[in-house]
């Protein structure tokens, strides 16, 4: 079988599918992975072949410069782009941009490919077009921990869509690319879909009978992925002080002067600790000097030596946080925009971690809520417990096993 993966240019929206497409390619099947921009580069390096479905611009670097408002006013700055490509950058309407400039595209690359399956996230619109557009059957797949389409007002309504990033079917940009497909309302002819999370976080037990629309819901493991890289010696041994990992993923730093970071720095500077910082977008001679308890590993994939940590502190991003959970570290979450707030408080619900907005993070708060994760046994035994409870769940390999069987059964 040859599987089409469509998935949205970003780490966090991109990563989470790579272990699902490895369990089809190493059941055999043929698989492709159809994404853009700057994350096509982690999709080749992940070993899976890759298209970029979308190579006129760089549509992360212009949503960059939309943040900034340097994104063109008119078409006429487009070069032949879909119109409307400008105005979505620059009203930073990431999903809405994704789906105009990769629709086409990642249709062409399926028909190219001769895919007999699309398997899609459910944030990622041009997936869910291009299944419909092949006729081909699919299977939909959540990629965050804070939400699915099983949880009420996602899909019913616009009105979560700068959280989720899921675009209401009666939006007018899906109804004119349907137009453009001729594919008319023609939906997907879905095999399931896939909710990731755990039942602690809202998830289904693998006994759980629950369907939409025909399609049934199955439950999946979270198997962490961050790419590969090569570990320094200390990665895989845990010292006798706390490791505390921190990080504030790929867009915070790009987004912000970094006074934050350096005032976190300073906050753990001061413990009896040991500190990594995962960050290899921020300039780090900017921050002025470091505390001697930092280690700079630049990039270093979070799964290498989260295991060894007692405590992350990072920007809530679903990605980060799921590979915490699975590794049963507690989480000190601090979120600013996005899915983030949505996560944060998933993980505090559980009991797995605290949270303290972005915008509220200074030295004393940031120590007091450290220290409590640090000296509360109760944080890392609720962590270690959802870690239990996902280990208990179906792994992507069983998922593809039964996706076939059901492909069979029809």
């Amino acid at each position: 079988m040859r599987i089409l993966f469509p998935a949205a240019p970003g780490y966090g929206l991109l990563l989470p599918v790579i272990p699902l497409a490895w369990a089809a390619r190493a059941a055999g099947h043929e698989v492709l992975l159809a994404t853009t921009a700057y994350v096509t580069k982690a999709a080749a390096e992940s070993g899976l072949p890759t298209v970029d479905v979308f190579p006129t611009r760089d549509v992360g670097a212009d949503l960059l410069l939309g943040s900034k408002g340097q994104a063109p006013k008119t078409e006429e700055a487009g070069d032949g782009l879909p119109p409307g490509y400008w105005e979505l950058a620059g009203a930073m309407r990431p999903f809405d941009l994704f789906t105009l400039a990769m629709t086409e595209g990642t249709v062409e690359a399926g028909r190219r490919f001769g895919a007999d399956l699309v398997v899609y996230p459910s944030d990622h619109a041009a997936g869910m077009l291009a299944a419909a557009a092949l006729g081909v059957p699919a299977l939909e797949v959540g990629n965050r921990v804070s939400w699915s389409m099983r949880d009420e007002g996602v899909k019913a309504s616009g009105a979560q869509n700068h959280r989720t990033g899921v675009i209401p079917d009666h939006s007018p940009l899906i109804a004119m690319l349907r137009d453009r497909l001729g594919i008319g309302d023609r939906e997907p002819e879905l095999v399931a879909r896939i909710d990731p999370r755990p039942p602690s976080l809202g998830g289904l037990t693998e006994d759980a009978e629950d369907r939409e629309g025909g399609a049934p819901w199955w439950p999946m493991r979270y198997i962490p992925y961050n790419g590969g890289g090569l570990l320094p010696d200390w990665a895989l041994h845990r010292p006798e002080r706390p490791r505390i990992c921190l990080t504030l993923g790929t867009v915070i730093p790009l987004m912000n002067d970094g006074s934050k970071l350096r005032l976190l720095m300073q906050a753990l500077g001061e413990l009896d600790a040991e500190v990594i910082l995962a960050d290899h977008s921020t300039d780090v001679s900017a921050l002025g000097e470091l505390p001697d308890n930092v280690r700079l590993p630049g990039y270093l994939p979070l799964s290498a030596f989260l295991g060894t940590c007692s405590l992350i502190v990072h920007h809530g991003g679903s990605g980060t946080t799921a590979a915490a959970l699975h590794h049963g570290v507690p989480q000190l979450i601090l979120p600013e925009g996005a899915d983030n707030p949505l996560v944060a408080q998933r993980v505090v619900d559980c009991k797995a971690g605290l949270a303290l907005p972005f915008a509220d993070i200074e030295l004393a708060s940031v120590r007091e809520l450290v220290r409590r994760l640090l000296d509360e046994p109760g944080f890392t035994e609720a962590a270690r417990a959802v870690s239990a409870e996902m280990a208990d769940q179906p792994s992507p390999a069983s998922v593809i096993d039964r996706l076939v069987r059901g492909l069979g059964a029809r």
